[in-house]
Protein backbone atom coordinates (compact mmCIF):
# COMPACT_ATOMS: atom_id res chain seq x y z
CA UNK A 1 0.00 0.00 0.00
CA UNK A 2 1.25 3.47 -0.91
CA UNK A 3 0.22 6.26 1.44
CA UNK A 4 -0.14 9.76 -0.01
CA UNK A 5 0.02 12.78 2.24
CA UNK A 6 -1.42 15.60 0.11
CA UNK A 7 -0.37 19.03 1.37
CA UNK A 8 -1.95 22.17 0.00
CA UNK A 9 0.65 24.87 -0.60
CA UNK A 10 0.95 27.98 1.56
CA UNK A 11 -1.54 30.84 1.03
CA UNK A 12 -1.16 33.24 -1.89
CA UNK A 13 -3.58 35.95 -0.67
CA UNK A 14 -4.82 36.31 -4.26
CA UNK A 15 -8.43 37.44 -4.73
CA UNK A 16 -8.67 36.04 -8.26
CA UNK A 17 -8.60 32.69 -10.00
CA UNK A 18 -5.13 31.20 -9.59
CA UNK A 19 -4.46 28.19 -11.74
CA UNK A 20 -1.31 27.87 -13.81
CA UNK A 21 -0.26 31.47 -13.12
CA UNK A 22 2.93 31.27 -11.08
CA UNK A 23 2.43 33.24 -7.87
CA UNK A 24 4.42 32.88 -4.63
CA UNK A 25 3.14 31.42 -1.38
CA UNK A 26 3.28 33.25 1.91
CA UNK A 27 5.41 30.97 4.10
CA UNK A 28 5.89 33.45 6.94
CA UNK A 29 3.93 31.37 9.50
CA UNK A 30 6.96 29.37 10.55
CA UNK A 31 5.16 27.87 13.57
CA UNK A 32 2.45 26.35 11.40
CA UNK A 33 5.05 25.06 8.95
CA UNK A 34 6.98 23.51 11.87
CA UNK A 35 3.79 21.78 13.12
CA UNK A 36 3.07 20.51 9.61
CA UNK A 37 6.62 19.30 9.21
CA UNK A 38 6.42 17.43 12.54
CA UNK A 39 3.09 15.85 11.56
CA UNK A 40 4.32 14.46 8.24
CA UNK A 41 6.25 11.16 8.14
CA UNK A 42 10.03 11.47 8.33
CA UNK A 43 10.73 8.60 5.95
CA UNK A 44 8.94 9.67 2.80
CA UNK A 45 9.36 10.65 -0.79
CA UNK A 46 8.43 14.24 -1.54
CA UNK A 47 7.10 15.62 -4.80
CA UNK A 48 5.43 18.88 -5.69
CA UNK A 49 3.83 20.77 -8.51
CA UNK A 50 6.34 22.79 -10.50
CA UNK A 51 4.53 26.03 -9.68
CA UNK A 52 6.51 28.14 -7.16
CA UNK A 53 3.79 28.25 -4.50
CA UNK A 54 3.94 24.46 -4.24
CA UNK A 55 7.66 23.93 -4.81
CA UNK A 56 8.59 26.60 -2.22
CA UNK A 57 6.22 24.99 0.30
CA UNK A 58 7.87 21.63 -0.40
CA UNK A 59 11.28 23.25 0.14
CA UNK A 60 10.09 24.43 3.56
CA UNK A 61 9.12 20.83 4.41
CA UNK A 62 12.30 19.15 3.24
CA UNK A 63 13.97 16.99 5.87
CA UNK A 64 17.17 14.97 5.60
CA UNK A 65 15.21 11.73 5.77
CA UNK A 66 12.78 12.74 3.00
CA UNK A 67 13.88 12.09 -0.56
CA UNK A 68 12.87 14.81 -3.02
CA UNK A 69 11.57 13.78 -6.39
CA UNK A 70 11.66 16.30 -9.25
CA UNK A 71 8.79 18.81 -9.37
CA UNK A 72 6.09 17.66 -11.79
CA UNK A 73 3.91 19.77 -14.06
CA UNK A 74 1.12 17.17 -13.94
CA UNK A 75 0.53 18.17 -10.31
CA UNK A 76 -0.39 21.72 -11.35
CA UNK A 77 -3.67 23.29 -10.30
CA UNK A 78 -6.80 23.32 -12.45
CA UNK A 79 -6.03 25.25 -15.64
CA UNK A 80 -8.42 28.21 -15.66
CA UNK A 81 -7.26 29.53 -19.04
CA UNK A 82 -8.60 33.06 -19.68
CA UNK A 83 -10.08 33.17 -16.19
CA UNK A 84 -6.68 32.98 -14.48
CA UNK A 85 -5.97 36.27 -12.70
CA UNK A 86 -9.57 37.48 -13.01
CA UNK A 87 -11.88 38.05 -10.03
CA UNK A 88 -14.68 35.52 -9.56
CA UNK A 89 -17.46 38.10 -9.88
CA UNK A 90 -16.05 39.40 -13.17
CA UNK A 91 -15.86 35.86 -14.59
CA UNK A 92 -19.48 35.29 -13.52
CA UNK A 93 -20.54 38.47 -15.36
CA UNK A 94 -18.54 37.72 -18.52
CA UNK A 95 -19.45 34.03 -18.74
CA UNK A 96 -22.54 33.53 -16.55
CA UNK A 97 -23.71 30.21 -17.96
CA UNK A 98 -20.26 28.73 -18.48
CA UNK A 99 -18.93 29.73 -15.05
CA UNK A 100 -22.03 28.37 -13.35
CA UNK A 101 -21.80 25.09 -15.27
CA UNK A 102 -18.08 24.81 -14.46
CA UNK A 103 -18.82 24.69 -10.71
CA UNK A 104 -22.25 23.03 -10.72
CA UNK A 105 -21.65 20.42 -13.42
CA UNK A 106 -17.92 19.73 -13.29
CA UNK A 107 -16.78 17.14 -15.75
CA UNK A 108 -16.25 18.13 -19.36
CA UNK A 109 -16.96 21.86 -18.90
CA UNK A 110 -13.81 23.96 -19.41
CA UNK A 111 -13.03 27.68 -19.16
CA UNK A 112 -11.93 29.36 -22.41
CA UNK A 113 -8.37 28.22 -23.06
CA UNK A 114 -8.39 26.05 -19.93
CA UNK A 115 -9.08 22.45 -19.06
CA UNK A 116 -12.03 20.56 -17.68
CA UNK A 117 -12.25 18.72 -14.37
CA UNK A 118 -12.06 15.41 -16.25
CA UNK A 119 -8.88 16.48 -18.03
CA UNK A 120 -7.29 17.60 -14.76
CA UNK A 121 -8.34 14.39 -13.03
CA UNK A 122 -6.89 12.21 -15.80
CA UNK A 123 -3.60 14.14 -15.71
CA UNK A 124 -3.26 13.79 -11.92
CA UNK A 125 -4.41 10.16 -11.86
CA UNK A 126 -1.71 9.26 -14.39
CA UNK A 127 1.16 10.60 -12.25
CA UNK A 128 -0.31 9.08 -9.07
CA UNK A 129 -0.69 5.69 -10.75
CA UNK A 130 2.88 5.82 -12.05
CA UNK A 131 4.31 6.72 -8.65
CA UNK A 132 2.21 4.03 -6.94
CA UNK A 133 3.70 1.51 -9.36
CA UNK A 134 7.27 2.85 -9.03
CA UNK A 135 7.16 3.21 -5.22
CA UNK A 136 4.87 0.56 -3.71
CA UNK A 137 4.64 0.49 0.09
CA UNK A 138 6.03 4.02 0.37
CA UNK A 139 4.86 7.21 1.96
CA UNK A 140 4.65 10.07 -0.54
CA UNK A 141 4.25 13.70 0.48
CA UNK A 142 2.79 15.62 -2.45
CA UNK A 143 2.63 19.40 -2.20
CA UNK A 144 0.00 20.53 -4.63
CA UNK A 145 -3.16 22.58 -5.09
CA UNK A 146 -6.82 22.65 -4.06
CA UNK A 147 -8.15 21.16 -7.33
CA UNK A 148 -5.46 18.50 -7.57
CA UNK A 149 -6.18 17.28 -4.04
CA UNK A 150 -9.91 17.25 -4.75
CA UNK A 151 -9.41 15.02 -7.82
CA UNK A 152 -7.75 12.46 -5.57
CA UNK A 153 -10.36 12.86 -2.86
CA UNK A 154 -13.02 12.19 -5.48
CA UNK A 155 -11.15 9.03 -6.40
CA UNK A 156 -10.83 7.86 -2.79
CA UNK A 157 -14.41 8.63 -1.79
CA UNK A 158 -15.87 7.46 -5.11
CA UNK A 159 -18.12 10.50 -5.34
CA UNK A 160 -19.04 12.90 -8.13
CA UNK A 161 -16.82 15.86 -8.97
CA UNK A 162 -19.59 18.12 -7.66
CA UNK A 163 -19.51 16.32 -4.30
CA UNK A 164 -15.71 16.51 -4.23
CA UNK A 165 -15.93 20.30 -4.65
CA UNK A 166 -17.95 20.45 -1.41
CA UNK A 167 -14.82 19.57 0.60
CA UNK A 168 -12.72 22.28 2.16
CA UNK A 169 -8.96 21.99 1.64
CA UNK A 170 -7.13 24.64 3.65
CA UNK A 171 -3.68 25.98 2.88
CA UNK A 172 -0.99 23.97 4.69
CA UNK A 173 -3.46 21.16 5.45
CA UNK A 174 -2.90 17.42 4.97
CA UNK A 175 -5.22 14.95 3.29
CA UNK A 176 -4.01 11.35 3.66
CA UNK A 177 -5.08 8.72 1.15
CA UNK A 178 -4.16 5.02 1.05
CA UNK A 179 -3.66 3.31 -2.31
CA UNK A 180 -3.81 -0.47 -2.43
CA UNK A 181 -6.27 -2.56 -4.39
CA UNK A 182 -8.55 0.43 -3.93
CA UNK A 183 -8.02 3.97 -2.71
CA UNK A 184 -9.51 5.26 0.52
CA UNK A 185 -9.24 8.39 2.64
CA UNK A 186 -7.81 8.31 6.14
CA UNK A 187 -7.66 12.04 6.92
CA UNK A 188 -9.21 14.99 5.06
CA UNK A 189 -8.06 18.59 5.51
CA UNK A 190 -6.13 18.15 8.75
CA UNK A 191 -4.39 21.34 9.87
CA UNK A 192 -1.74 20.39 12.43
Amino acid sequence: MTVWHWVRHGPTHEKTFVGWRDVPADLSDTQQIARLNAYLPDEALMISSDLMRASATADALTAQTRRRLPHHKDLRELHFGEWDGVRFDIVAKRHPELSRAYWEQPGDVAPPGGESWNTTSARVNAIVNRLNQDHPHSHIIAVAHFGVILTQLQRALRVSAYDAFAHKIDNLSVTTLHHGDTCHAEVINHVP
